[in-house]
Order: C-alpha cells, then sequence, then structure tokens
C-alpha cells in the first residue's frame, strides 16, 4: 500500500512512517498542506493520513480541496482533537475515517487496512483468486496448503493488483507501490523481473496456470485463468 502521511510534526509523522514500513507499506511524508497537496496530484495513493492542524493551511481545507477536485484516495483524519463537532465536520467533508491521538499502533495499522479494503469493495482480509489466496493481515500467499514464497516486493505487488479487482495496473503504478517517491527510480523493466519470478512460483503450485496477464500498451491484470477458453 502507498500511503501518504501528512503531519507538520516530524518526529510523529516519521514514527508512523516507520510503523507502515514496518507492515510492508510506502509511506511518503508530507510536513504542510501545500507539500501534501503536490504529492496527491502527481501521485496515485492507497490511503491518506491527515492531520488537522496544520502550519500553512487546517487539514479540513485539504479535504475540501481534494473532494471538490474529484480525487476519491480515501482520508484518515489523524489529530489530537476530540470534539464531536469536529469529527463530524471532518465526515461531512469527505473523511473516511477520525482516530485521535493519542492511538495505539495496531489500531491505526488495523483501520488503514480496513479502509482500503472498503474502498476497494473488499469485506475481508483475505483474498482469494481462483486457487490463490492472499491474507492482507498475515501479508502472505498460499495455494491450498502451501505457501508461495514471494520476496517482500513481489507480495506487494501481488496485493495492488489483487486490491485493485480486475482492473488493470499501469507500469508507473507498479513502480510508485513498490519504491514511492524516489530522486531516481529503478528501470521500469525491473516490474517485468518481478512478475516473470512471481509467475514462475505461482505457477509451480497451481498446475501450470497463469493469473497474472499483461495488458499490451496499458499494464497488468490479476485474475483467475478462463478455465473454458473458447477455441480460436
Amino acid at each position: 500500500m502507498h500511503i501518504l502521511v501528512i503531519e507538520d510534526d516530524k518526529i510523529t509523522n516519521q514514527n508512523i512512517c516507520l510503523l507502515l514500513k514496518r507492515d510492508r507499506m510506502i509511506p511518503e511524508a508530507a510536513y504542510c498542506g501545500r507539500d501534501g497537496l503536490e504529492l496527491i496530484k502527481l501521485y496515485e495513493y492507497d490511503l491518506i493520513i491527515l492531520d488537522l492542524l496544520l502550519p500553512d493551511m487546517q487539514g479540513i481545507e485539504i479535504l475540501k480541496q481534494i473532494r471538490q477536485q474529484k480525487v476519491d484516495t480515501p482520508v484518515l483524519v489523524l489529530s489530537g482533537l476530540n470534539q464531536t463537532d469536529k469529527k463530524v465536520e471532518c465526515f461531512n467533508a469527505g473523511a473516511d475515517d477520525y482516530l485521535t491521538k493519542p492511538y495505539e499502533r495496531i489500531e491505526l495499522l488495523a483501520r488503514i487496512k480496513a479502509i482500503v479494503r472498503r474502498n476497494r469493495g473488499i469485506s475481508d482480509a483475505v483474498i482469494c483468486i481462483g486457487k490463490i489466496k492472499i491474507d492482507m493481515n498475515t501479508k502472505t500467499v498460499f495455494v491450498g496448503n502451501q505457501l508461495v514464497p514471494l520476496t517482500a516486493k513481489e507480495y506487494a505487488l501481488l496485493e495492488l493488483l489483487a486490491l485493485k479487482k480486475g482492473i488493470t495496473v499501469t507500469k508507473e503504478t507498479c513502480l510508485n507501490q513498490l519504491y514511492g517517491i524516489m530522486d531516481e527510480l529503478p528501470d521500469s523493466k525491473i516490474i517485468d523481473v518481478f512478475l516473470c519470478k512471481m509467475r514462475r512460483k505461482i505457477k509451480a503450485l497451481t498446475g501450470g496456470e497463469d493469473y497474472i496477464q499483461n495488458v499490451w500498451g496499458r499494464g497488468y491484470i490479476l485474475k483467475a485463468p478462463d478455465k473454458n477458453p473458447r477455441s480460436r
């Protein structure tokens, strides 16, 4: 998951980013509202974590702006403000959830995962596609009772494709998901390398079935293979 953290307190922001990294997520840090808005324009995120009290603008204004611009990325407000009217204002402006500080780390992670699942129309932490079972809580993938030995990057890529639910994912989205914002991103061919290795591991456990398809000129899609392909 690619997550933007808009929080002006550097220690708090860094702690959140470290927590997300430990859970195999890709966080990006913004320390003011304007930087956050610029990043939202440039990159596709799975979730935005938003503080309300920022040095240059109120978090509620960021919420209003991105919703007016038809950005549907889910937003989790993380704030020390506990007043009911403030929470209601945020929900009315387009927030998906509101968590008050101080918070338990395990609760923050659980809310993040639940919000992203809901946004993708997925009710369970386990996604089943054909013979493949992806557990987003444990970050593991099984074919039947056999564990698919994926690396962290391979798992992140497979989870991204699974969350898109049969929608074509571009190579640029894959790069951002795996590496976030870097001065120099790896060559985009690295995605093909990851997918090739992932395909080989999955095929070895599914009897040669291919779950990852290239959509020429557009990207990649994850779906169960057609059991009754039409004869040409």
